[in-house]
Order: structure tokens, then C-alpha cells, then sequence
């Protein structure tokens, strides 16, 4: 199989993750860590020390099925990428707003939606969606993976309008 990987920092990774995995086409996500400065972070350490990871979520997708810029769609339509270090109720740096590419046609395609939608005037405020490469992905520990799935829909996470952005995508 010709599987490859994106992963998209959009706020809380429990929202993110549940809208991604009823996506056709993508194969599996995990939620985690990426983009800071320390090895093996948990996330008590993310959420209250320096560490500069954002909350991620990594998806294996089916290239065939769904391509990287629908991804990219998806993520820009999840959240508020003019909001800086924070989601909804949620502030930090580990809630920003990030897409972390994988190669360089990720990277191209990734920079061509950013100006798209600076150019649309899609947004009153600047964009401050972040476009780096990715680093070691650091798996959430077994509790926030499948978060939704595994505990219901409650309303602590930013992204907020999660019912409805699931109940649309039905």
C-alpha cells in the first residue's frame, strides 16, 4: 500500500483527531507531540512546562482516496488559523495553529493553501498558521488516543463545534 503521513497542530488534539478519522480515505491517526524542545515529552509537560510542542495529530492516508490538499482543507475549515497559540477557551503554544510537512510537495502545497487564503481574504485577521517540518512525532500517552470514540463527545476540548462538524460531515 502507497500510505502516506500528515500531521496538523489545530488546537486540542481530542477535536482534531475525531473529525480526521471520519474521513474516507484516511487509514489511522494518533495524537501527540511535535514540533518542541524536549525528548519524550508527556502531557503534563506540554501543558505546563516550556517545551514548545504543539498537540498533533498524525494521519495515515490513502493518497488514492484523499489527497494532501483536502487534508489541508479539512484542517483550515476545523479551526481558527488567525488566533494565535490559542483555540476557543484553550492558550498556549501547544494549541497553535501548525501544519508540520513531510517532503517537499507537502511543504509546496502547504505554503499554495496559506496564500490561497490570504489572497481570498478568507479571514479578517492575518493567518499565523505555522508551515515547518516535521520533527519526531511523540505519541500522546493510551488515554487521548481515539478520545471521542473511546470517552463520547464532552465539551472540554477548543475546537468547540465538534458535534456539528461530525454531525456535517455525516
Amino acid at each position: 500500500m502507497n500510505h502516506k503521513k500528515a500531521t496538523f497542530g489545530a488546537g486540542c488534539f481530542w477535536g482534531v483527531e475525531a473529525i480526521f478519522q471520519e474521513l474516507d480515505g484516511v487509514v489511522a491517526t494518533s495524537v501527540g507531540y511535535m514540533g518542541g524542545n524536549t525528548e519524550d515529552p508527556t502531557y503534563q509537560d506540554v501543558c505546563y512546562s516550556e517545551t514548545n510542542h504543539a498537540e498533533v495529530c498524525e494521519i495515515v492516508y490513502d493518497p488514492n482516496v484523499i489527497s494532501y490538499t483536502d487534508l489541508l482543507s479539512v484542517f483550515f475549515s476545523l479551526h481558527d488559523p488567525t488566533t494565535l497559540n490559542r483555540q476557543g477557551p484553550d492558550v498556549g503554544t501547544q494549541y497553535r495553529s501548525a501544519i508540520f510537512y513531510n517532503d517537499d510537495d507537502q511543504k509546496a502545497q502547504a505554503l499554495d493553501a496559506l496564500k490561497q487564503i490570504e489572497d481570498g481574504k478568507f479571514f479578517t485577521r492575518p493567518v499565523v498558521t505555522e508551515v515547518t517540518k516535521a520533527a519526531t512525532f511523540y505519541k500522546a500517552e493510551d488515554y487521548h488516543q481515539s478520545y471521542y470514540q473511546n470517552k463520547g463527545i464532552t465539551p472540554h476540548c477548543g475546537i468547540g463545534s465538534v458535534n456539528v462538524k461530525l454531525k456535517e460531515m455525516e
